[in-house]
């Protein structure tokens, strides 16, 4: 797909061997090894954002393979009319490779920023779900909901990671950010105007740092999900401890009403025996039996859940009120000392000048 600096738009098939020849390039410089990539050859700018393959000349900007890429729309509609001026790009007094950059530049950071906007209020709704100390349990559903919204926000932050560094790689070095500016050596009134003040390479400079916050910024946000994560999480283990915590303490006091009861119910089962003795003539001997068994569990378990409550309380923290009133007196006694050994010192000081 080719579209020329009036934004017009034609289509055609060639072999890759016969488009490099007629570029003036080498068959390695379309072979777009990295997901994102801006390079020159030739005074050419070859870029890859992700799916998107683009060769940039000072006359036209070519698309190759975008067919299988869902980008007809963009690339018929916003494109075209942004490489004609009728968009919102603000490099349209500059030459034509800096609406072809901008452009691109753009359409990449509104991917990402589309990305971030669909993945936060997921991420936000199931963090709030989640984090509800009401709930005794985990909806697993949920985890899974934050495991691939996880996944997602990793991805987008590699992405970011990758484009930034792609950005600042460029930045870094003055002698790339002048061969971006393709006009400015092949089009004499560009070199003209370049020449009489007007640096185009600080303009392309300009235009990268302006792209390269915004995907800071984005990294930014995604972080602060990341790190919303992370603190959620832990939230969520210390519900569940804290639920695990009551179910077991619950267990443990019933554990001990089971041996206080078991404990006393050894009398019963002593009375149980098939035994003849004298007390089970006695009607009121049941009564007294069942009232002892009764009323010692209860007062074993009593005492064994005071027990439990002494050991179980956590200690309290120290007073540091009454610390500071005990340092407060030595304070005092020290400042006391310092100024009578000042006062025997300038005493001693004037006998020696009497003598």
């Amino acid at each position: 797909m080719k579209l020329d600096k009036e934004g017009n738009t034609t289509y055609f098939e060639k072999k890759k061997t016969e488009l490099y020849q007629e570029l003036g390039l080498q068959a390695r410089d379309l072979r777009f090894q990295h997901l994102m990539s801006i390079a020159t050859r030739n005074n050419r700018i070859i870029m890859r954002m992700e799916f998107l393959k683009a060769v940039i000349t000072p006359e036209f900007l070519l698309i190759l393979d975008y067919r299988n890429l869902n980008l007809e729309h963009w690339l018929c509609n916003d494109l075209a009319s942004q490489l004609a001026g009728e968009g919102q790009l603000v490099t349209y007094s500059l030459p034509f490779e800096f609406r072809a950059i901008e452009a691109i530049l753009q359409y990449r950071i509104s991917k990402l920023q589309g990305r971030l906007n669909t993945l936060q209020p997921q991420i936000l709704e199931t963090l709030e779900a989640l984090v509800d100390p009401k709930l005794l349990s985990v909806d697993r559903s949920k985890l899974h909901i934050l495991l691939q919204n996880g996944k997602s926000l990793s991805e987008l932050e590699t992405d970011l990671k990758v484009f930034k560094e792609t950005i600042l790689e460029i930045l870094d070095e003055e002698e790339l950010i002048e061969e971006l500016c393709l006009s400015k050596w092949t089009d004499p009134q560009v070199f003209e105007e370049s020449t009489s003040g007007i640096d185009h390479a600080e303009e392309m400079e300009l235009l990268l740092e302006n792209y390269y916050r915004q995907a800071e910024d984005l990294a930014n946000e995604a972080r602060e999900l990341r790190v919303l994560i992370d603190d959620s999480e832990s939230i969520i283990f210390i519900n569940l401890d804290s639920h695990r915590n009551v179910m077991m303490r619950l267990n443990l006091q019933l554990t001990m009403g089971t041996f206080s009861l078991s404990l006393f119910g050894l009398i019963g089962v002593a009375f149980g025996m098939n035994l003849e003795s004298s007390l089970e003539e006695d009607p009121r001997i049941f009564w007294l039996v069942t009232g002892i068994m009764f009323l010692g569990s209860g007062l074993i378990w009593r005492r064994l859940l005071s027990f439990l409550g002494r050991h179980l309380e956590p200690p309290l923290p120290p007073h540091v009120p009454a610390v500071l009133k005990k340092s407060q007196p030595v304070a005092g006694r020290v400042e006391i000392k310092n100024n009578l050994k000042a006062e025997a010192f300038g005493l001693s000081r004037r006998m020696l000048t009497n003598q």
